[in-house]
């Protein structure tokens, strides 16, 4: 182990400034459920570890996963609210503009990361159609998600991707006049993307940062929430029910997900939500475990040994009673840093 003073690093107190996130990362009920498609909705309260969570799928290397992850930081939230249906139940006017942007996300993953494309027949013939509809659209099997609800964007459907019984000139349409005609839209493109799954492969698309903006008086808010589960348990289960490995996580803060009120959200939340939430001091994953690897990895000396959370409290004030060369005020900075940075990333 070594000494305290020379550890210039024991993580930060945001997933995105975290340079110990993969090193130390803890396998946390959550994260495996979600992993194994057993649950869509990880919900959490505010630095719990969601995001660690997130950054983990969209980091994670395997040959047979794949991930897409939206982060709304910088999303145009105006353009998506022009998708709004009218004429349908308030938790449902987002519904099919959240579905159109995950089917591109997973047409992005096939298109761009999928090595295994084509894998059988069928799959050659929707994934030509994918992206002779993407490209034709966007001008790039990659478009840039903030493209996707830009309302002067033309889509194209032609050839396979033709859409039946849709009177549409020219067989295009402008992104603003696209609610009417989505859901006909969104049923063909699900079918290529589901036909196009490889059933040996599993496939992620994440959803993070949905609190920023956040209002409890603000409806609109709360109805595109809302939209934006039920979009993901469609598909998540439609995803299941044709034997694909696929998952739409949406990665929410608790309060926020309380305060949501829909008709199915009872059922989601006995069987398809699962929470972020550590023990303190008992058994199986708990803050003390975490910190320990926190510890283990940035006073490391080469042994491999296990940093325990009694060893690191002695060896902290054998240097507090030496007065090291860190000074009173910067020792009180200094412990302030260790805690916080120790019981998980923020999210």
């Amino acid at each position: 182990m070594l000494e305290i003073s020379t550890a210039t690093n024991f993580g930060a107190i945001d997933a995105d400034a975290d340079t110990l996130l993969r090193e130390c990362f803890q396998d946390h009920p959550a994260y495996i459920a979600a992993k194994n498609n057993e649950k869509f909705l990880i919900l959490g309260r505010k630095g719990s570890g969601k995001t660690a969570i997130f950054k983990r799928f969209l980091t994670e290397r395997n040959p047979n996963e794949f991930s897409y992850g939206h982060s709304f930081n910088d999303y145009p939230w105006q353009h998506h609210d022009l998708q709004a249906q009218t004429g349908v139940p308030e938790e449902r006017r987002f519904f099919h503009s959240w579905k159109y942007l995950i089917l591109m996300g997973l047409a992005k993953i096939l298109l761009n990361q999928d090595q295994s494309q084509p894998w059988s027949e069928q799959s050659a013939e929707s994934m030509q159609a994918l992206e002779d509809s993407v490209v034709d659209s966007y001008g790039s099997r990659d478009p840039d998600v903030r493209q996707l609800s830009s309302p002067e964007k033309e889509l194209r459907f032609k050839g396979a991707l033709k859409i039946p019984f849709l009177d549409i000139s020219g067989e295009r349409v402008r992104v603003r006049e696209l609610p009417p005609h989505i859901q006909e839209v969104n049923q063909v493109i699900q079918e290529h993307v589901l036909r196009s799954l490889n059933p040996e492969s599993s496939y992620y698309v994440c959803f993070d940062e949905l609190d920023l903006g956040f209002g409890k008086t603000d409806e609109a808010y709360s109805q595109r929430l809302i939209g934006l589960i039920l979009a993901a348990r469609d598909l998540f289960l439609v995803g299941r029910d044709r034997g694909k490995k696929l998952n739409i996580v949406v990665f929410l803060r608790d309060d926020i997900y309380h305060d949501l009120h829909f008709e199915d959200k009872n059922k989601i939340t006995e069987n398809l939500t699962e929470r972020v939430e550590w023990r303190q001091d008992s058994g199986g994953l708990t803050l003390k475990r975490l910190m320990e690897s926190r510890f283990s990895t940035a006073l490391n000396d080469g042994s491999g040994r296990t940093v325990s959370w009694e060893a690191f409290l002695m060896r902290l004030a054998k240097c507090l009673v030496a007065r090291i060369s860190i000074g009173t005020f910067a020792t009180a900075h200094f412990c302030d840093r260790v805690t916080s940075s120790s019981f998980a990333t923020k999210s």
